[in-house]
């Protein structure tokens, strides 16, 4: 059975502040989407947040970059928008960069990722859902996911595995991909995507140009926006399991809270946090940024699930560095590394008085 599993999201208020979604909020959303399944729209959702995003998992057989399933999706934030608005939450409508649905969601400030394939005989998925960081927080995570053989044991035990991976990687400012091949190209890959606030991995594939194995959300709203709009707060999707990394090596990266662009003001960098569907609600200084990891098994497009992987002790000492890590780059204040270099902040006014300052600025003799 073919399916196409979409994960659309926005911000469309906070509550309180930017730290969480409110839940009459999400029950509003689970309305209009139960009304939609009800009518044949589609197979079945699930509403999640992390932090003050809402999400809607979605899947059907309509394709990707379908009018109907996107007019949806605009549809229920719009409705939830005007329940935001009732309760005088925060940054109400924030994602929404426009008044009208032109057919496709792209470029109106929602988030998305789709993939379609064909269901397996068992279809196990994992999606990622971040808060307070930016869509090249999966650089690292998807590269130790798909080609280090230290954290991937099937690269080298799985004969299915052994051949490595595709790589789509997107060059967020200029609007053009570049595919490698891994392990051959492991190194000019990384060139790239360690440069996390410029590259993001898009999409892993087994065969070029072949079946999906992973995707991201890669749209960065203050590019599309031409000024701050959001931190992003991007989506992953990984398929696990029979060919794919085993749902065991897809959690593992996140035991190393790496260091992601974002926390407040979406200028800082910090800790990414594992944590529990409870706890995606960033409160220290905004932060620190958060992720949750909802587990799913597809059976003839139906959601089975989640399932809250990262509500486990086992990620208690990773919390714990965060912490840790978290104390280290507040000490740092308005100091980098802890805030973003000039060129690269998204919300204060230092650009412009980088900018009004520029004639003060005398050559040295």
């Amino acid at each position: 059975m073919k399916v196409t599993l979409s994960v659309i999201k926005a911000d469309i208020g906070g509550y309180v502040g930017h730290s969480a979604s409110h839940p009459q909020i999400k029950d509003h959303a689970r309305s209009i989407l139960e009304n939609a399944k009800k009518g044949k729209k589609i197979f079945d959702y699930e509403v999640l947040s992390c932090g003050d995003d809402l999400n809607l998992v979605l899947t059907h057989g309509r394709g990707e970059d379908s009018e109907e399933i996107h007019a949806l999706a605009w549809r229920t934030f719009e409705e939830c928008t005007e329940k935001a608005r009732e309760l005088k939450l925060y940054g109400v409508g924030q994602d929404l960069l426009s008044d009208t649905f032109s057919g496709n969601i792209k470029g109106l400030g929602p988030g998305f990722v789709e993939i379609e394939f064909e269901e397996r005989e068992s279809e196990p998925v994992i999606i990622f859902m971040a808060d307070k960081t930016s869509p090249g927080a999966w650089n690292y995570t998807v590269y130790k996911i798909f080609a280090d053989p230290f954290n991937t044991i099937g690269l080298v035990i799985d004969p299915s595995m052994h051949n490595g991976f595709y790589f789509d990687v997107l060059d967020v400012f200029e609007d053009k991909i570049v595919t490698f091949k891994t392990p051959e190209e492991l190194y000019d890959m990384l060139v790239f995507v360690g440069t996390t606030e410029h590259y993001c991995v898009k999409d892993v594939r087994k065969e070029e140009g072949g079946e999906v194995v992973a995707a991201s959300t890669t749209q960065k709203l203050n590019i599309m926006a031409g000024r701050y709009v959001g931190k992003d707060d991007p989506v992953l999707i990984v398929r696990a399991q029979h060919g794919f990394p085993a749902v065991g090596e897809i959690l593992e990266p996140f035991t190393m809270p790496h260091l992601v662009e974002g926390w407040m003001r979406g200028s800082h960098r910090g800790p990414l946090m594992p944590v529990s569907f409870e706890h995606a609600t960033p409160s220290r200084f905004d932060g620190p940024p958060r992720v949750i990891a909802a587990g799913f098994q597809l059976a003839n497009g139906k959601l089975i699930g989640p399932r809250d992987h990262f509500d486990d002790p086992a990620f208690d000492e990773a919390r714990k560095k965060a912490n840790l890590v978290a104390d280290y780059m507040r000490a740092h204040g308005p100091f980098e590394p802890h805030r973003l270099p000039l060129d690269e902040m998204e919300y204060t006014t230092l650009p412009e008085v980088k900018k009004r300052l520029e004639g003060r600025f005398k050559a040295v003799k």
